[in-house]
């Protein structure tokens, strides 16, 4: 692949690349939606990346090119990137040059060539994988320094204000600081994590994505009424975040708020909690005890979240009626993947029984990726 990324490189750009990066997609375990509440998460790097082949420019000149986007390359001056600039897939690595240059970094221009094995749409965080490959390769090529949260923070600030995609920051933690074998248990407000060993294979278990097919755009304002919600929702409760709501409170806070706002913060509030449980199941070796975690998950997300839908719900109850320890969607929702655990020597039938399932019901076929907890955002070459 990187004698592709080098030949390519070559074919649209003259000369060879400074250097070779990749930057991986991300399944979050447990923690959905709470980021942006100053909350918890847990999410793994996929095996799946964004590859960037990359070349330092001295004429303050940004072009982009990408293997799946196609067409012509993009040429911009980095002088003149502000948001709203760019609106195509362009915006996401044009928001991580703009925001390394607001936050005040002496940086330049670069040629840039993506090739990626992220889904889009699929609910992995293509659009972190994309920004933090940008983040790592021009951290290398001005020399900046810089540690993987800070390359996270920045790529962001990207998404957030160049993009105009209102997102949390674990999606971005996951991709710039994950290790192998391991999920990053995120506390957002503090900025920490830790690592958790996360080997389902050592259990004789798989964790199964289930890419739906079912596309899904957080920038169409689903995601930002969730968001915009939540935080009516603390205004009213005089808090902070949702995070500083305790499962104990609950009961009260639920009869403080409108009807509209009880099922998001029942949610957030049971969400932290599952991730606390997980994080001790997983540190105590009990990798299967994650099976109904997942599946209190589900029930949340899709009953008072509202972010399932047909075809993840049917992904979901098959998966379980096949045999699966647990399963929920995961991403940011409105389509987009499911994630499943299961015994490995059902995984194939519990497949195949979600792919007739499918069938039966007249949706595209699913595509099931094996999780592999992988490293983050890394310089290949």
């Amino acid at each position: 692949m990187k004698d592709v990324l080098r030949t390519v490189f070559g074919s649209v750009f003259g000369g060879h690349p400074d250097g070779i990066w990749a930057a991986p997609g991300r399944v979050n375990l447990i923690g959905e939606h709470t980021d942006y509440n100053d909350g918890f998460a847990l999410p793994v790097a996929l095996a799946q990346t964004t590859r960037l082949a990359a070349r330092r420019r001295t004429d303050g000149r940004l072009r982009l090119h990408s293997a799946q986007a196609g067409g012509p390359v993009v040429d911009l001056a980095v002088a003149d990137l502000v948001p709203g600039a760019v609106t195509t897939w362009a915006a996401y690595p044009a928001g991580v040059v703009w925001a390394l240059g607001e936050a005040g970094h002496r940086i330049g221009g670069a040629d840039l060539h993506f090739d990626s094995t992220v889904p889009t749409g699929a609910g992995l965080s293509s659009s972190a994988a994309l920004e933090c490959a940008v983040a790592r390769a021009y951290d290398d090529l001005y020399g900046l320094g810089l540690g993987p949260p800070d390359l996270a923070r920045l790529a962001q600030r990207a998404e957030n204000a160049f993009a105009g995609v209102p997102c949390g920051i674990m999606d971005q933690m996951a991709s710039a600081c994950c290790v192998a074998g391991a999920a990053l248990h995120l506390d957002v407000r503090a900025g920490s994590y830790e690592h958790v060993p996360f080997d389902p294979g050592a259990a004789g278990l798989r964790l199964l994505v289930i890419d739906t097919r079912v596309t899904h755009d957080l920038g169409d304002g689903a995601y930002a009424a969730l968001r915009t919600g939540c935080e009516q929702a603390c205004a009213l409760l005089g808090l902070a975040a949702l995070r500083d709501l305790s499962p104990d409170h609950l009961p009260r806070a639920e009869r403080m708020l409108p009807a509209r706002l009880r099922p998001l913060v029942r949610h957030v509030v049971t969400e932290n909690a599952r991730v606390a449980e997980a994080v001790a199941h997983l540190e105590a070796g009990r990798v299967a005890e994650l099976g109904p975690i997942l599946n209190s998950a589900h029930a949340s997300l899709r009953d008072d979240y509202r972010i399932s839908c047909a075809e993840t719900d049917l992904a979901v109850d098959s998966a379980v009626a096949a045999g699966a320890l647990g399963a929920r969607i995961t991403g940011g929702g409105f389509g987009g993947s499911v994630i499943a655990l299961v015994a490995a020597d059902r995984a194939d039938a519990m497949g195949a029984a979600i792919t007739a399932a499918f069938r039966a019901a007249g949706y595209q076929v699913p595509h099931l990726i094996p999780v592999t907890a992988a490293s983050g955002a890394r310089r290949i070459e």
